[in-house]
C-alpha cells in the first residue's frame, strides 16, 4: 500500500530520472517522469516510444533511467509493455518470481493519439495490467512541431503554419481521455504538473487498481509552445484555470473533477503566454478566439454536468488541489 504523500517523505526518495540528460530545459515532459516515479512505492518497469523523452534520456550506451527502462517504435509502446507484463505474470505463476512489480509507459502525444493509437487500444481492450501515461505538448516536438490530432484550434505549427489564407490548425483536438475512458478500463486521469499532490495520488490510486489505466498529463513544450523555458509549471496552471485542462478522473465509469477554479479564468489567459497563439489576436481572426472560448466552456459544462450525474443530480463542493 502505498505510503501517506507528504514532501518531507518524497524528498527522501531518490529521483529515479538523473540529471544530465538532453530534454530541452524547461521542458515538461521529465518534471511529468520525475512526479509519476516519486509517487510509485513499486518496482516500475518503463516503456517510452520513440520521441522527445526516449531519444533525450538514452543516447548510445548512456542512460538517465534508473530503473529498467526499454525503448520500442514509435507505434507499438503499448503493445512492447503488454508483452513484459504478460511475461511477469507467466514468470509469478511457475513461481520464479515474486516482486510486486508495476508497468508503466511514457509517450507522448504524437505516439499516444496518432501512431501508437492502435497499440494502446488493444492493450487496454486486453486488460493487460499497466499504466499508461501520455505526456502532452500537443504536437510532433522531437520531429519539428507538425501538428498532431492533440494540437489545439488555431495552433500555428510548421504543417498547418498560420498566414493569410489559413490561420492555424482548423480542428478540435482530439479527446483522447474521454475516449480511453470508452474503453471501459477501471481507471482514467487528466493531470497537471503545476497540481502535484493531485498528479501523484492518482498515479499511486492507478498503481494500486489492478487492469490497464491510464493519465493524459500536460507538458508543455517551450519550443514548439513559443513560450519562455521556464514557464512551464505557469502555463500549466494557467490550463487548469482556465478549463482547458480540467483536472478529472473516471474510476469504474464515475466521473469526479479533482479541481475546481474558484474563478475560471477565461482562454486567453493561457494563449496570450504562446507564440504559437499570436495571430489569434489579430482582428481577422478574432472569430477563431470566439470559437476556442466557446468550446471551453461547453466542454467545462459538460463535464460539470457528467458528474452531477453521478452524484444524483447534486453538484460537487468545490474543492482544490495542493498547488
Amino acid at each position: 500500500m502505498a505510503t501517506p504523500l507528504s514532501l518531507k517523505e518524497l524528498s527522501k526518495k531518490e529521483i529515479l530520472l538523473s540529471s544530465g540528460h538532453r530534454m530541452c530545459s524547461g521542458c515538461g515532459a521529465p518534471i511529468v517522469v520525475k512526479m509519476v516515479l516519486l509517487a510509485a512505492d513499486y518496482p516500475v518497469i518503463a516503456c517510452s516510444s520513440t520521441g522527445c523523452l526516449e531519444v533525450s534520456t538514452c543516447i548510445s550506451h548512456y542512460t538517465a533511467w534508473k530503473i529498467p527502462w526499454i525503448h520500442s517504435a514509435f507505434e507499438n509502446a503499448a503493445a512492447t509493455l503488454s508483452g513484459v507484463e504478460t511475461m511477469y505474470k507467466s514468470l509469478k505463476k511457475q513461481g520464479k518470481l515474486n516482486d510486486d512489480i508495476k508497468f508503466i509507459a511514457f509517450c507522448g502525444d504524437g505516439g499516444t493519439y496518432d501512431i501508437g493509437f492502435q497499440s494502446l487500444s488493444g492493450a487496454m481492450e486486453r486488460g493487460h495490467d499497466m499504466l499508461y501515461i501520455c505526456y502532452d505538448n500537443g504536437a510532433y516536438m522531437n520531429t519539428g512541431i507538425q501538428r498532431s490530432s492533440a494540437t489545439p484550434l488555431g495552433a500555428d505549427t510548421t504543417t498547418c503554419p498560420a498566414g493569410t489564407v489559413i490561420p492555424g490548425k482548423q480542428q478540435q483536438r482530439k479527446d483522447l481521455t474521454k475516449i480511453m475512458a470508452d474503453h471501459g478500463i477501471p481507471y482514467v486521469a487528466q493531470a497537471s504538473i503545476s497540481n502535484w499532490s493531485d498528479l501523484m495520488k492518482k498515479v499511486r490510486k492507478a498503481l494500486e487498481i489492478k487492469g490497464p489505466k491510464f493519465m493524459n498529463i500536460l507538458a508543455p513544450c517551450n519550443r514548439g509552445w513559443r513560450s519562455r523555458n521556464d514557464d512551464a509549471v505557469m502555463l500549466s496552471r494557467l490550463a487548469v484555470e482556465t478549463c482547458y485542462w480540467p483536472l478529472y478522473e473516471i474510476e469504474n465509469g464515475d466521473i469526479k473533477i479533482t479541481f475546481k477554479p474558484k474563478e475560471k479564468k477565461p482562454l486567453n489567459e493561457f494563449l496570450k503566454t504562446q507564440g504559437r497563439f499570436r495571430h489569434l489576436f489579430s482582428p481577422e481572426n478574432e472569430w477563431l478566439l470566439k470559437k476556442s472560448q466557446e468550446d471551453i466552456d461547453r466542454n467545462w459544462e459538460r463535464l460539470l454536468r457528467e458528474e452531477a450525474c453521478v452524484l444524483g443530480g447534486q453538484p460537487a463542493e468545490t474543492t482544490e488541489a495542493d498547488q
